[in-house]
């Protein structure tokens, strides 16, 4: 990983993702605090599985609705400070 980042090019695109990687994080630590798995979460939300998987590995762009409708599956809220 220090390898990786020492090549300013690539840690410029790392530090770009941070700020999604830190949602992605959160809401995964969410989930699982609420000792939901994804299927029990998806179906709650009325959308597949496998969308959720690829929103938590980071695999796809979110719009902010999907965002918001997760939060609020979970009985969260998105704050932007």
């Amino acid at each position: 990983m220090v390898e990786f980042l020492s090549d300013p090019a690539k840690k410029k695109v790392y530090d770009s993702l941070e700020v999604e990687f830190k949602i992605y994080n959160a809401l995964v630590k969410a989930r699982i605090e609420k000792k939901l798995t994804q299927k029990q979460l998806a179906q709650k939300l009325g959308i597949a599985q496998s969308a959720l998987a690829r929103f938590e590995s980071g695999r796809t762009n979110p719009t902010l609705s999907f965002l918001q409708k997760i939060t609020s599956g979970l009985g969260l809220k998105i704050t932007v400070t």
